[in-house]
């Protein structure tokens, strides 16, 4: 198996982190639909795991063989190891 940097996986464990909260933000709004902070504190994380997914991006390719990235002329998604590998 490829061995990657650390940054690698430290970026790849915010990203589920803060993923996580937001399905912990969204399922507690679906039931207090008026709390503005709770909707306020769900933005903000929005922008920083798209943040935090354009800066993984950036350095170590595509998380998901669609979205915000785009190919390259290699058709180079997959290259890097799949979650179960890491």
């Amino acid at each position: 198996m490829k061995q990657l940097p650390e940054k690698y996986y430290l970026l790849l464990e915010e990203i589920q982190a803060i993923d996580f909260v937001l399905l912990e933000l969204a399922l507690y709004i679906d039931t207090h639909q008026t709390d503005q902070l709770a909707m306020q504190q769900f933005n903000q994380y929005v922008q920083y795991s798209k943040h935090l997914k354009q800066a993984f991006e950036a350095e170590f390719g595509a998380l998901l063989q669609y979205g915000n990235s785009y190919t390259d002329a290699n058709w180079s998604w997959g290259t890097t190891p799949w979650p179960w590998q890491v």
